[in-house]
């Protein structure tokens, strides 16, 4: 069996790491996730400080192994949630769009474990001195806010400039995925397109079924102009928000306003048109319906068979 460091870390017993998907991470998959062994995450997205510890109580009565919370740190509920995470002694906390640092020490002293991800080796380097205990390397390939950087590229060049460990994150979706992230020097990897098909995801049918049919060309990438790009499934709503990107008569506030509410209408209500079905470039390599343990079971069994028979290479 496949075990790293980031296992004994975490007390997980595979490192796979589910991705904090705002209206997707909830209490029901992070639990299942954990429950089959990996580490499920919590996204606290745009949720109040209250609305967060409900999910979070639910979570704890669902199971007893450890599982974290993702800290979107645009949110105006930052403050809130940080505080809320730290009274809940919750074991992991993950973020993204933007630098902890300022949370940190509140987090360190509850005894949290702090994996930000990072889409660059300088945010790495800054949250490592900041005290952070591992990092997720995570490239464009992944679905939601992307940076530039691919998996292929970055995911090395964060390895040789921290010695915390290093998750692997964009365009994972089974064993080659995983044997290919550690070949780079990762201890870990997390996805989150693959777990969107998950039984225990609750996310509509409709949009799990989008993401079954999907084609390899079916993704693109809004929101450049905006400073915070986004890779989702191409529908109506993504095609005309890529084509305004470029037209000068339109303002970045009628662009914003765009994509209100939209990744809630694909994941709650089932719109497919007019929505952002957040996907990475690996939806057309996700096939079929399974339960968090068949998903994970299956990735680490493939990876290990790929990782014993790697020195058939060697001459």
């Amino acid at each position: 069996m496949i075990k790293t460091d980031i296992c004994d870390l975490l007390r997980i017993e595979y490192p796979v790491f589910q991705g904090g998907m705002a209206w997707v991470a909830n209490a029901s998959l992070a639990t299942a996730v954990s429950e089959a062994g990996g580490l499920g995450i919590i996204a606290a997205m745009n949720s109040n400080g209250e609305q967060l510890r409900a999910e979070i109580k639910k979570a704890k009565e669902m199971t007893d192994k450890p599982f974290g919370v993702n800290v979107m740190l645009m949110s105006p509920y930052a403050d809130e949630v940080s505080a809320v995470i730290a009274e809940e002694k919750i074991p992991v906390v993950t973020t993204g769009a933007g630098n902890p640092s300022k949370y940190i020490p509140l987090w360190k002293e509850s005894g949290a474990k702090i994996i930000p991800v990072v889409p660059s080796t300088a945010l790495a380097r800054m949250v490592e001195k900041r005290g952070a205990d591992a990092v997720i390397a995570e490239g464009g390939e992944s679905g939601g806010h992307v940076g530039d950087l691919t998996t292929m590229a970055l995911v090395p060049q964060v390895c040789d400039a921290v010695k915390i460990p290093v998750i692997a994150a964009g365009g994972i979706a089974d064993g080659r995925g995983i044997a290919a992230a550690f070949m780079l020097g990762a201890v870990g990897v997390q996805m989150g397109t693959r777990f969107l098909v998950a039984k225990e995801c609750t996310i509509h049918q409709n949009y799990k079924d989008k993401v079954l049919a999907a084609k390899d060309i079916d993704t693109i990438v809004t929101g450049k102009r905006l400073g915070h790009p986004v890779r989702c499934l191409k529908n109506n709503l993504s095609r005309s928000m890529f084509e305004k990107e470029y037209d000068s008569s339109v303002s970045n506030e009628e662009l914003e306003n765009m994509g209100v509410g939209a990744l809630r209408r694909a994941a709650i209500d089932g719109d497919t048109s007019n929505s952002t079905l957040m996907a990475g470039q690996i939806a057309a390599m996700v096939t079929k319906e399974q339960t968090c343990k068949e998903i994970i079971t299956e990735i680490m069994q493939e990876a290990e068979t790929i990782l014993k028979g790697a020195s058939k290479w060697v001459k």
